[in-house]
């Protein structure tokens, strides 16, 4: 059933704590046919706890962690393939851990409450990058805003990529 009305996320930072329920959600199939092995995704989120480049954060729900949740700058890794985008964006990628919660709205409300506080911290533009064949993670990207502007295949795999733009002041 979706959610009837405005649900309130916390996003909090990722610790070694968090890891043995992240591989959790990583082995769940609804996630696994996202990512890599959970081995190699757990020591990749591991180095991301200290880095500047990428935030890992558990989104939570009443208290209760239900997502994992990261942004990074392509600007502050060498190659990056996303560096083209305009200075000061900044990517996200999600994936929702419970199992019971998927398909029921939070994959776009969560996106959209992070994206609207990245806008207001004064973040230009935020990119996500769902597998072109992920049709239910680009149908909640677009639920919350994003428009499609390219495809892309790099070390990452395909991608279909999408943007979200803070919204203009008025001159």
């Amino acid at each position: 059933m979706p959610l009837e009305q405005a649900v309130l996320y916390d996003f909090r930072p990722v610790t070694e704590k968090d890891l043995p329920m992240i591989a959790g959600w990583l082995a769940e199939p609804h996630v696994a046919e996202w990512w890599d092995d959970p081995e190699t995704e757990i020591a990749e989120i591991r180095d991301h706890i200290d880095s500047i480049s990428v935030e890992p954060l558990i989104v939570e729900l009443d208290g209760k962690p239900i997502a994992y949740l990261q942004s990074y700058d392509p600007h502050l890794e060498d190659d990056h393939p996303y560096a083209d985008q305009p200075f000061g964006t900044l990517g996200i990628d999600l994936s929702i851990g419970r199992p019971e919660l998927v398909g029921l709205g939070h994959g776009s409300a969560i996106v959209r409450q992070f994206v609207e506080q990245l806008f207001e911290e004064g973040v230009p533009r935020v990119i996500i990058d769902p597998d072109r064949g992920n049709a239910r993670a680009i149908r909640a990207y677009e639920k919350a805003g994003f428009v499609a502007f390219d495809t892309r295949t790099s070390e990452f795999g395909p991608a279909l990529m999408m943007a979200r733009d803070a919204p203009q002041e008025p001159n």
